[in-house]
């Protein structure tokens, strides 16, 4: 096993050559707020490297070798910390694979806790030639937790409310607002006492709403990857919600570097890691470049 760097010091804003597994045996105990990765999806794309992760020879090989991974991963986020991983999905001969799903359980199997499964939804997602079956416009977006308390600053990411605003799709306009047993629907929201009470100051938070679970970001470029690369505003998302200010993310397959410019921009501190060389070196650049 290597051994474990000595001083947090030594990795922080470093981007990390290497096996993601073998790199984070290294990193020290207990360091990282949060981790907002996507790892290379299964059978997707060749990286060009003998240890990279996604070119398993089946989908159960892959899930092992990635809870593996994150399983290392447990000793190295905070009890406190936190985990966003964005995933794509798989055709196999004309049969959609499952894979973020049977990703998300292995994590679990592991000891991560699901928190919750959000849609990315790509406005400009690429068009597609099938004619079996919609095209497909999305990827998951879970997040877990490592223990059962964990950092989420739910005001850092709300959004603008959409009732009684041009948007809403709530019927019978502002006549019901603040009345008793005042929703629009008979039976709508029959669980929420604050509405039937009439108590809607209390059901509309003065700083938006709270984040939904469907996120529409368009797709990102970075004119140096030639390979895809998520769109920053996803990152601010994630990032802003589990790290609190001055705390260290971690991305495990760091790619352009996405992650730790985001991270940068918002006064976090990073540790990356890849396996391919030219792809820490690129990033090195474009951070320096940010």
């Amino acid at each position: 096993m290597p051994a474990k760097m000595k001083s947090l010091k030594k990795c922080l804003d470093q981007f990390l050559c290497g096996d993601a597994i073998e790199v984070a045996k290294t990193l020290p105990d207990a360091c990282v707020d949060t981790i907002v990765t996507s790892p290379p999806y299964w059978q997707q794309r060749d990286y060009g490297t003998a240890d990279q992760i996604g070119q398993e020879i089946s989908p159960a090989a892959y899930v092992e070798r990635l809870s593996e991974l994150f399983d290392e991963l447990k000793r190295v986020v905070k009890p406190t910390g936190s985990v966003w991983m964005v995933i794509g999905d798989k055709y196999l001969k004309g049969e959609l694979m499952g894979m973020p799903w049977r990703v998300a359980f292995g994590l679990k199997d592991v000891g991560w806790r699901m928190r919750s499964d959000c849609i990315w939804q790509k406005p400009n997602a690429m068009p597609s030639s099938t004619r079996t079956r919609p095209t497909t416009d999305h990827e998951y977006i879970f997040l877990f937790s490592n223990g059962k308390d964990y950092f989420y600053d739910a005001d850092a990411i709300r959004e603008p409310h959409v009732t009684f605003s041009e948007s809403s799709k709530m019927k019978g306009g502002r006549k019901h607002f603040g009345k008793r047993g005042g929703t629009p629907e008979k039976g709508k929201n029959t669980g929420d006492t604050n509405l039937h009470d009439g108590r809607w100051d209390q059901a509309f938070h003065p700083k938006g709403r709270n984040k939904r679970t469907v996120w529409s970001i368009p797709l990102s470029k970075f004119r140096e990857a030639h390979f895809a690369v998520y769109p920053p505003k996803l990152v601010e998302t994630c990032i802003a919600a589990t790290c609190p200010p001055g705390g260290v993310v971690l991305d495990p397959f760091s790619g352009a570097g996405t992650t730790a410019v985001v991270a940068h921009k918002l006064g976090r501190k990073f540790i990356a890691i890849d396996c391919n060389e030219e792809y820490c070196e690129m990033a090195r650049r474009r951070l320096g470049d940010a």
